[in-house]
């Protein structure tokens, strides 16, 4: 079928729509809500067979959806409507959810249902690791269904009056709702309310004498104090006690002024900076006693503290995981997970698994941490010197075999990284954008040696210059991806572990061996690098006004450019900042 997607961003769930339609064969175009009348040419020009609305925040024109079929997705079960339906289920802890995908007609989220799919909630999931995860599958699973019964041509969709519903019509969950009264609400209602905002749109609050957003939550199972104080830091978060004990809140974006810029979410100390008082910073800490005490290595079981680096061993396998917030790595979150790295080759295991958690792996470089910076030319030469530090232990470990374990998405750098590895073992849901154009950057991360050695040469090419995101099973049709692990989020680490087991216990496995005998590591990096700093170091280049774009969550007025090279989509560009607004 001929399908245009419509979405107010190019998100996490338009991007896996996007790859999963066009791996069975569909011609699939973009378009970005930027307007009515840019929606009403854009159906003009495309003559879409079916309008699929993956995330959209405003309604779409009356004479678009009484001429076309427009399917909207939205991540509530039937009878759910509204604006914040994963904030609402989280708030109000719901066990199942799902999502429904109905028909746009006069009444927002009120139109006849095309196809449902329910999903389970996970104890403790943030709002964006449901969104990402369970969500994601469960929209996929309900979006084929949909478009199957459109194909038909014969599928009668069922009004929602003659369903049982399972939702109701519910406001937007505003921040009055999400208020913390840290003297009185214990450490069970302050991570409900931290982890149905973590992502967007944060937690307003006082911190330090200055308002705040607070994102993300972890619990802390040992240290306490004064309700509503600052007790400790550990990898750029603080702990904050509760009512009953503490939380680790990781990441801070400042509100913003009236006539300053928006905020930006940063490491929590980082964005306090000289109003955080002087507080202990919590150690990481080996899980097991027998284990030496490595540097970055830390705990992630019950009664222990939080960390975001973390490492477990089962007889001769190891597991390195780590889950820093939206997948972004910083020079310090580099070097902490090196430190961790070296420390894990020390043991001896025979399979050393990089990954394994559900959410993001990486998506490279920390663009906020750069933008921050006093001089960001600096910090994002010297960040993206720290990946290729990271990349370049793991390309050259020798003694044992290496496996990248995806169960998120990665993109940029964080794809390269995944790449280092002997083997790469993806979960079935995860959406790859293994190119840096679209940031202005040229990348590094010995990309120019990984990418085209699995892929090829001419895939290689294709892939960074059409700037595109490829599904898993592409990725492995393409030979970035090895293994696809069919399961839920929830269940990844644990068939990781097993697949792992039986990769240590396989006589027949070798670890592959790297022919750099034609070009040494160092050349690569060494091109790569030149590359890199010309464009950091040069005020004029694209890349610094992308970085701001994209921090500062500047929406565009334009189609981005790479929907212009799909077959029959809309021209348009985003050559640069220009194309932007705050």
């Amino acid at each position: 079928m001929r399908i245009l997607l419509v979405s107010s961003a190019f998100n996490s769930l338009t991007q896996r729509v996007f790859v999963e339609l066009r791996d069975r064969g569909h011609l699939v175009g973009v378009q970005l809500a930027l307007g009515d009348d840019v929606l009403r040419e854009a159906v003009r020009r495309y003559a879409p067979e079916l309008i699929l609305a993956p995330m959209l925040t405003s309604a779409i024109p009356a004479d678009v959806w009484s001429a076309h079929t427009c399917l909207i997705i939205h991540p509530g079960p039937v009878g759910d409507r509204g604006p914040s339906s994963l904030d609402w289920a989280l708030h109000e802890g719901a066990r199942q959810w799902g999502v429904t995908v109905l028909q746009a007609d006069a009444v927002m989220d009120g139109g006849d249902v095309w196809a449902t799919a329910s999903c389970a909630v996970p104890a403790g999931v943030t709002k964006s690791g449901l969104y990402r995860g369970a969500i994601s599958d469960a929209a996929l699973e309900a979006v084929l269904l949909a478009v199957e019964r459109v194909a038909s041509g014969d599928h009668v969709p069922r009004r929602q009056a003659d369903l049982p519903a399972v939702g109701r019509t519910r406001p937007y969950f505003a921040q009055t709702l999400r208020r913390i009264d840290w003297q009185r609400d214990g450490t069970a209602a302050v991570l409900r309310a931290l982890r149905a905002a973590d992502s967007q749109p944060g937690v307003a609050d006082e911190l330090c004498g200055a308002e705040w957003f607070l994102h993300g939550g972890n619990p802390e199972f040992r240290l306490c104090g004064r309700p509503g104080e600052l007790l400790a830091t550990h990898a750029g978060a603080v702990c904050r006690a509760t009512a009953d004990g503490a939380v680790w809140i990781p990441e801070l974006r400042a509100r913003k002024r009236p006539g300053g810029p928006s905020g930006i979410k940063l490491p929590a100390v980082l964005a306090l900076g000289a109003l955080l008082p002087e507080l202990p910073e919590v150690p990481d800490l080996p899980e097991r006693t027998d284990l030496p005490e490595w540097p970055g290595v830390g705990t992630a079981v019950d009664g222990d503290s939080w960390t975001d680096i973390r490492y477990r061993e089962d007889e001769s396998v190891g597991v390195l995981d780590f889950a820093f917030p939206g997948g972004a790595m910083s020079t310090d979150h580099c070097r902490r997970l090196l430190a961790a790295y070296r420390a894990a080759c020390t043991r001896p295991t025979s399979v050393l698994v990089l990954g394994g958690g559900q959410d993001f792996f990486s998506n490279g470089i920390h663009l906020h941490v750069i933008e921050a910076a006093a001089d960001p030319a600096e910090e994002s030469w010297a960040n993206i010197q720290a990946m290729d530090d990271l990349v370049e232990a793991v390309l050259t470990t020798t003694d044992r075999i290496t496996v990248s374990a995806l169960g998120g998405n990665a993109a940029a750098g964080g794809v390269m990284l995944a790449l280092a590895a002997d083997e790469v073992w993806c979960r079935s849901g995860v959406v790859l954008n293994p190119h840096y154009r679209l940031m202005g950057l040229y990348g590094s991360e010995y990309w120019t040696y990984t990418l085209p050695r699995r892929a090829g040469t001419d895939a290689a090419r294709r892939l960074t210059e059409e700037a595109l995101p490829v599904s898993a099973t592409a990725a492995r049709r393409l030979g970035l991806v090895d293994r696809i692990v069919h399961c839920g989020p929830e269940d990844f680490a644990g068939q990781v572990r097993v697949l792992a087991a039986r990769l240590r216990d396989d006589p027949r496995r070798t670890r592959p061996e790297n022919d750099r005998s034609v070009k040494p590591l160092s050349a690569y990096r060494e091109e790569e690098l030149a590359r890199m700093r010309d464009i950091f170091f040069d005020p004029r280049a694209p890349y610094h006004a992308l970085r701001r774009a994209f921090v500062r969550k500047w929406r565009p007025t334009a189609n981005p450019e790479q929907f212009g090279a799909l077959p029959g989509a809309l021209p348009g560009a985003l050559p640069g900042a220009a194309t932007l607004r705050s």
